[in-house]
């Protein structure tokens, strides 16, 4: 009952200021001198919002394009593109701190955990980022900027030859 108390406050501390419904923040509500002074001006802060609501968006179509690919995409990008619309956007800000309150439940939640738990956890992920690559290489094939070596050793698996 204490963690749940402890996490209220922590999430009140952190949330932000939602006692005005405007839809961009205040000239008053931004930390930085530069953005400010751009917000003083009607028409930079118009053209400065544009630009922000334009490379946030771009941010979060592009998460799903790109999340089936190797590496770091999707969530990645889509937590960046709404990190970008929250600097200048308060529904933004409040689904950012949404997004970030959950993330620190579970977190908390996995630090709880036993540690065979985790260490099956961490198992089943190298499993399937292993399962996605054979996948990628099979569907793609081997890439010839491999060293011979390499590209030998993956022809011997099924479905990559």
């Amino acid at each position: 009952m204490g963690d749940e108390a402890e996490t209220d406050t922590t999430e009140r501390e952190l949330s932000p200021d939602r006692t005005d419904r405007n839809i961009t923040l205040d000239q008053y509500d931004d930390r930085w001198e530069w953005r400010r002074k751009i917000r003083a001006d009607p028409r930079k802060h118009l053209i400065y919002r544009i630009v922000v609501g334009v490379v946030g968006g771009l941010l979060i179509v592009l998460a799903p394009l790109t999340g089936w690919l190797p590496g770091p995409g999707g969530i990645p990008l889509l937590i960046a593109g709404l990190a970008v619309l929250a600097s200048e956007f308060e529904w933004a800000q409040r689904l950012l701190h949404r997004v970030n309150v959950r993330v620190r439940r579970l977190t908390a939640w996995t630090g709880r955990q036993p540690a065979w738990l985790k260490a099956l956890g961490t198992v089943a992920l190298i499993a399937c980022v292993l399962l996605a690559l054979w996948g990628y290489l099979a569907v793609l094939g081997v890439p010839g900027l491999l060293p011979d070596s390499w590209e030998s050793w993956l022809d011997t698996l099924p479905l990559l030859d």
